[in-house]
This record gives C-alpha cells, structure tokens and sequence, in this order.
C-alpha cells in the first residue's frame, strides 16, 4: 500500500479518498515513511508535524465523505514562511528559530477548512530572498537529481518534494524552484481551495507580506476542481 501512494497526482489520491479507496491516515504512513528515507539527503522538509496531522485526520474522518472538503484529507506541506498554529515557523532566519505561532495564516485555515492535511514546513532560503534555498537555521536543501548543486528557490523545499500529491510554494521572479530541472514536470496553479476573496478575513501581520497574496499551489495533473 504506502509504495503505491507515493507518486500518484493530487487528483488521483482525491478520487481515491473521497471513494475511500485509501483514507488520510494510510496517506500520512506513507509520507512519513517515505521522508525518513529519502529527506535525510536533500532536507526538503526540515519541520514535521505528523501527529498535529493525524489528529486532524481523526477528527475529519469523523465526518461523511461528502463532508470532508475539497482536499478530503490531502496531505500538504507548508512553506516555512507561513504560519501554522502550534508549529514551529521559522521564516528560515535565526531571529525565528523558535517561533511557535499561536494561530494560522489565513492561507492554511483556507486549506484546513476544505480537508486538507499539514504534516510538514518545507525549506526556504532567510524570509524566502533568494533563489537558493538554504539558511542558518536548517542549512542547505540539496537537488535530487545530484545533491552537489542548487535545489534554486525559493521554493527549494517544495520543489524537491517533487514526488509529493501537492505542495505550497510561491513564485516571485522568473527563476524559480519549479524551473530549474529539479522535476521533469510542473503544474502551478492558484491555491486549489481558496475561498472568495471577499468571504476572507484579514490575515494577521507577518515578517513577510501576506501569503494570500503571492501563494501559488503546485499539484501534480491537473487542478481539483
């Protein structure tokens, strides 16, 4: 079962879910085990909240399927410079290292709200200026394909969690995390959950601008509808 979740489109597990073929809790085996193997190498994903996911997975399968979302229980990692309640946010600088916000970015409510699963932060140069993603605090994140070189950025941890249903990244300038070969292929669409702008409230002040702003969602196949 968990080799056989590994790889597959956002789409592809959302299906599954909803007809629970496979459930949240079997996604989240899968990734753990995964990570353990193969992130030592690249510190793709340097912060997990795993049992945060699993409680959540709990609660939500808890509810009808047809009351689970849009996501359904999708797990998705979280670029480390949005926050996420009651796990450690760091922005990627040494002034945050032990930053544990007290609520969520309005980006990771939105995407809570419609069933989806934060189990990870993913890497990110000192408050994203870059476009290579290392920084004091977790140090280098290292392309797959050969460690030696840039995983670029400032992205650099979703990007190289390319095997991953779905992952958060933003895109600021033409060079890119999704366009420096570290996956044969990208998709990058608008946040698959969002909610209209006007139904959102003001998310809260942050060291970088607000997310909602200059979030960009990265799905393997096509957008969920």
């Amino acid at each position: 079962m968990t080799s056989s979740l590994i790889g597959q489109s956002a789409c592809t597990i959302v299906d599954r879910l909803k007809s629970e073929d496979v459930s949240p809790l079997d996604l989240l085996d899968a990734l753990e085990e995964r990570i353990a193997a193969v992130d030592p190498a690249v510190n793709a994903l340097p912060t997990l909240c795993f049992d945060r996911a699993r409680n959540r997975a709990t609660e939500l399968m808890k509810q009808p399927v047809e009351k689970r979302g849009r996501l359904a229980g999708l797990p998705v990692p979280i670029k480390d410079l949005t926050e996420v309640e009651g796990v450690r946010t760091t922005w990627g600088s040494p002034i945050y290292a032990d930053f544990v916000p007290e609520r969520s970015d309005i980006l990771v409510e939105t995407v809570e709200a419609e069933g989806g699963l934060i189990y990870a932060k993913s890497a990110t140069p000192e408050f994203g200026a870059g476009a290579n993603t290392f920084n004091e605090v977790f140090g280098m994140t290292r392309n797959p394909w050969n460690t030696s070189r840039s995983a670029a950025g400032s992205s650099g941890g979703a990007a190289v969690s390319g095997w991953l249903p779905a992952w958060h990244g933003w895109r600021m300038a033409p060079i890119s995390a999704a366009r420096c070969a570290i996956r044969r292929a990208s998709v990058a669409s608008s946040a698959c959950a969002r909610a209209p702008a006007a139904s959102l409230p003001r998310p809260a002040p942050s060291p970088t601008t607000s997310s909602r702003s200059k979030a960009r969602w990265h799905a393997r196949s096509r957008m969920l509808p």
